[in-house]
Order: C-alpha cells, then structure tokens, then sequence
C-alpha cells in the first residue's frame, strides 16, 4: 500500500464528476432556445458510489450473473415542471440555479484537495 493511494479520500473520484456535470448544465443553458433539446443531468450520488465500490462477484457456480445495469453512466433526463411548445425540456432559470450550486460544489471539492495537499506538503518537509 503506497502512502498516496488514499490520500485525496472520496475528493480524488468527485471532482472529474462535478466536472462532468458542470459541463452538461452548461450545456443545457447553450441549448436552451434549441427545439426539441432534452435537458440532461448526472446523478452524483449513484456515479461516485458506482466508482468506489467494488463491483459484486458470484461466489457459486450456480448464482446468476449480474449484467450491465441500465443507465450505468448516471446520465438521466429531466422533467421539466413546465412544458415547452416547440420540445425543449431547458428551464433556464431552475438550469442557472443548479450550475450554480454546482459550482460551489466544484470549488468546495477544490478547496478540500488544496487542504490535503497543502497537508501532505508539510508532512513531507516534517513541520
């Protein structure tokens, strides 16, 4: 075991995944006057726990095998709370809101990698 393999804990895997869903709300609010554009998003939750666990294995021959699950991704489409006329499913406002909020998540989840870094540096120099 290496002395880095758990030193960014849980924020190694989040932050590629905050990533990602930060670019698909922003590209939500690209297509907003886009007819027909279905409004995407990630489920955070079920993607970082997807990513940490260890996938489950049969421990008899007879046991069933367990296939690729649906939606594996986490990529879902939402449901708008209003109907658009020309298909769109983009709510600008409640898609602003949520980049936002992903926003403060995204720079919370730097904020907690510098900290380890910053503790893992003097560690190493032995302050």
């Amino acid at each position: 075991m290496s002395l880095f393999d758990n030193a960014f804990g849980i924020h190694e895997h989040a932050l590629p995944l905050r990533n990602k869903r930060m670019q698909m709300i922003s590209e939500n609010i690209a297509n907003a006057d886009t007819p027909h554009f279905k409004a995407k998003d990630l489920d955070f939750a079920k993607v970082l726990d997807a990513q940490r666990s260890a996938p489950m294995q049969s421990t008899h021959v007879s046991h069933f095998r367990i296939g690729a699950l649906p939606n594996a991704d986490g990529v879902f489409y939402r449901t708008p709370f209003n109907a658009s006329a020309d298909g769109n499913t983009v709510e600008l406002t409640v898609e602003q809101a949520r980049y936002g909020k992903s926003a403060g998540d995204y720079q919370a989840t730097l904020s907690f990698l510098e900290n380890r870094v910053s503790g893992i540096r003097k560690a190493l120099r032995g302050e």
